[in-house]
């Protein structure tokens, strides 16, 4: 129907073409919703990740940043509540995924060893940068891994930056894992390490809070570049195809329309004040 028939049309028409499409759509969320597994989803994640997650200050045991808002605009479509948790360290989240005991893990990296326990959520909500962080101070000359190979390194308990890097950390290089990335960077500071392993964004956000943001410097070329999925823990019973298929559907609207980078941006300037 071109454009001026259609403005010519009957209001009584266009206003049974709107319902009829509200039904539809209606219908398919309703035929979903009784094929979930379960109607709440409970959630956790790095809560060192800012400005994508991170402890709230103001309510204890909560998780705030850019991706329980997504997750609220991915889910509440869906008829779905979500419930985001902090229950600890990222080594503990991931080990509760891997248990079944939580829903959804609010950002991972793919690597081969969770994705034995991990059905991961296509497409990725944001790529990520790692870099190599130094005191200004103390910079060093990195032109790639080899470059760390008589250095010592710090960053989060069971961190990854991606399949290949990790393999050959594992073969080459002598890195710490501690529980908070903030002690990561004051060992750096002290010159107990050489080095932070973290993302760029992150360490952007993170640096500037603590007031460290001029004391530090991430060092080129990035260490590597890798997408970050939301993934479901294949022991979880809210785990099925239809669920899968369902978040799968919302999370890339929102990613084709620039809706998660525009909560990272407004969550970073959340995170810089403190306002959460």
């Amino acid at each position: 129907m071109s454009e001026n028939r259609w403005k010519s049309a009957p209001t009584v028409l266009r206003d049974w073409f709107f319902a009829t499409v509200f039904l539809i759509v209606f219908a398919e969320v309703a035929e979903a919703q009784q094929r979930f597994a379960c109607d709440t989803l409970v959630v956790s994640g790095n809560p060192e990740y800012p400005p994508l997650l991170w402890q709230s200050s103001q309510v204890p045991g909560q998780l705030v940043g850019a991706v329980p808002e997504l997750l609220q605009e991915i889910a509440a479509p869906l008829g779905l509540r979500v419930e985001v948790r902090n229950i600890g360290s990222w080594a503990r989240v991931q080990r509760q995924a891997a248990q079944g005991e939580i829903d959804l893990v609010a950002g991972a990296f793919r690597t081969p060893e969770r994705q034995a326990y991990l059905d991961y959520v296509l497409p990725p909500m944001i790529s990520l940068e790692t870099s190599v962080w130094v005191p200004r101070s103390r910079e060093f000359t990195y032109q790639g891994w080899p470059s760390l190979r008589n250095k010592k390194g710090c960053t989060l308990i069971n961190n990854s930056f991606g399949a290949l890097f990790d393999q050959y950390a594992l073969e080459f290089l002598n890195i710490d894992g501690v529980r908070s990335i903030e002690q990561s960077f004051r060992m750096a500071k002290a010159g107990r390490v050489d080095y932070v392993l973290y993302e760029q964004l992150q360490g952007q956000v993170k640096l500037a809070r603590l007031g460290l943001d001029d004391e530090f410097v991430a060092l080129g070329p990035v260490v590597s570049r890798e997408g970050l999925f939301f993934a479901f823990p294949k022991r979880s019973p809210c785990n099925n195809g239809v669920m899968r298929e369902a978040f799968a559907s919302r999370l890339a609207k929102l990613v084709d329309n620039g809706r998660v980078l525009e909560l990272v941006s407004e969550y970073g300037q959340k995170y810089r004040v403190g306002s959460l």
